[in-house]
């Protein structure tokens, strides 16, 4: 079955952050609690995540995956290449509280309140001039941006390598167990 915002809560709270993102020109992201955050999210400018926000990255490194596809770029511009690598690496679950610490998050507030303050901080930022806004978050996301154009393209070369051994080496110990079963 198809994930819609009409059958599926998290999708709905996706596309609903999306629609925020899309009306503050993408300056400001929001994670509410309870759920896993999203690395599209880095890409704001400031960041709200609620007091049950967990960040995690499962399906790179652990999955066999190199973490490629702009990730580790964005953690990296968040929080240090150091911290990206050690999350990465070790993809434990780390909490709002420890990404605030870590400088990747701006707020974190009770759970349930991440929208209402994501919003209440856009009607503050919505009274600025647009063209002050637009370029300010031109000026803020250019150095993630020209990042991004240099390392993503090799990254994901290096992800679809690691992805096709990874399928070439579970086709052989498939192909490895129906050879033995045909010989037992």
């Amino acid at each position: 079955m198809m994930r819609t915002e009409e059958t599926d809560p998290g999708c709905r709270e996706f596309v609903l952050r999306c629609k925020i993102n899309a009306v503050l020109e993408r300056s400001l992201a929001s994670e509410p609690g309870s759920r896993y955050f999203h690395e599209c999210a880095l890409l704001a400018s400031v960041i709200v995540a609620s007091e049950g926000a967990i960040f995690h990255d499962l399906p790179h490194f652990a999955g066999g995956i190199v973490p490629g596809d702009g990730i580790f770029t964005a953690w990296s511009y968040r929080a240090g290449a150091g911290r990206a690598e050690a999350f990465l690496l070790n993809p434990q679950p780390i909490t709002a509280q420890t990404a605030h610490a870590w400088g990747v998050v701006a707020e974190v507030v009770p759970n349930g309140k991440a929208l209402p303050r994501a919003r209440e901080l856009a009607r503050l930022y919505l009274k600025a001039p647009e063209v002050t806004r637009r370029n300010t978050r031109v000026h803020f996301i250019q150095p993630l941006k020209e990042r991004i154009v240099r390392e993503v393209g090799y990254g994901l070369s290096l992800e679809g390598a690691s992805a096709a051994d990874l399928v070439k080496s579970m086709r052989a110990q498939s192909e490895a167990v129906v050879q033995k079963g045909k010989v037992a």
